[in-house]
C-alpha cells in the first residue's frame, strides 16, 4: 500500500502537488489561526482528494479542534475522511495511531507540560501500531529548529522505542523535514512549507504492507 505523508499546509493545501496513492496521511497544522472557516476550507478540499483513505491529526495551529465541542467537530468532518485526536484506525490490517500534543511551546494548542501529564498521552498508543502520527517530533531526531534548539519530546522518543512502529509522522518544525531510520522506526518530518512557511518540500511516499 502506498502511502503519501504531508504537513503543516497552514491553508495553502491547493497549491500542493500530490503524488498518487492510496492513503493520504497529515500531520497537523492545516490551518494558520485555528478557525472554524479555514478548518471547513481544508476539510473540503482533502475529502475531494482520489485517495482510498485520507487520515489527519490536528496541530498547534489548529484551535478549532481544541476548543470546539466534539459534536461540532463530528458535524464537519466529511464521511470519506479519518481524523484522529489520541485515537486510532485499523485499514487493510494496518494500525495507524494520531495524536495533536506537542511539549509546550509557546502559547498555541494541544500543548502540554513535558514529563507526567504529556506521558498520559502517550500512554495510550497501543503497543502493536504500525504507524504513528504525531504533530511534533520525538527528541534529536528531524527536531532542529533554526536556532538549532532541539524541540522534539523525549517522552514520545521513548514511548516509540518502547513499541517499535514501523513509521513515525511529525512535522511542526519545518525546518526539520526530512526523514531517517533509526532502530525498527522510520522518522518522517513531512512539514512542507519551510521555516518562513512557503511551499518548498515535497510530499514524502513509502510504502507499508502488514
Amino acid at each position: 500500500m502506498k502511502f503519501v505523508a504531508i504537513s503543516d499546509t497552514h491553508g495553502l493545501h491547493e497549491s500542493l502537488v500530490l503524488p498518487k496513492g492510496d492513503v493520504l496521511l497529515h500531520a497537523g497544522d492545516i490551518s494558520s489561526r485555528g478557525t472554524k472557516a479555514e478548518t471547513e476550507k481544508f476539510l473540503d478540499w482533502f475529502s475531494s482528494l482520489n485517495f482510498k483513505y485520507k487520515i489527519f491529526i490536528a496541530g498547534n495551529h489548529d484551535f478549532f479542534f481544541e476548543e470546539a465541542k466534539e459534536e461540532e467537530i463530528k458535524a464537519i468532518i466529511p464521511d470519506n475522511v479519518i481524523y484522529l485526536n489520541d485515537w486510532g484506525v485499523e485499514i487493510e490490517g494496518i494500525r495507524i495511531w494520531g495524536s495533536p500534543i506537542t511539549p509546550w511551546f509557546y502559547d498555541w494548542a494541544f500543548n502540554r507540560d513535558r514529563g507526567a501529564e504529556i506521558t498520559k498521552h502517550w500512554d495510550l498508543i497501543p503497543s502493536d501500531t504500525n504507524i504513528l502520527i504525531t504533530h511534533g517530533p520525538v527528541a534529536n531526531i528531524l527536531d532542529k529548529t533554526v536556532r538549532n534548539q532541539h524541540a522534539g519530546c523525549e517522552d514520545l522518543k521513548r514511548k516509540i522505542e518502547e513499541i517499535n512502529p514501523a513509521f513515525h509522522i511529525c512535522g511542526h518544525i519545518h525546518e526539520a523535514y526530512g526523514q531517517v531510520t533509526s532502530g525498527k522506526t522510520t522518522y518522517i518530518n513531512a512539514s512542507v512549507l519551510d521555516v518562513n512557511y512557503r511551499l518548498k518540500n515535497a510530499p514524502v511516499c513509502f510504502d507499508f504492507e502488514q
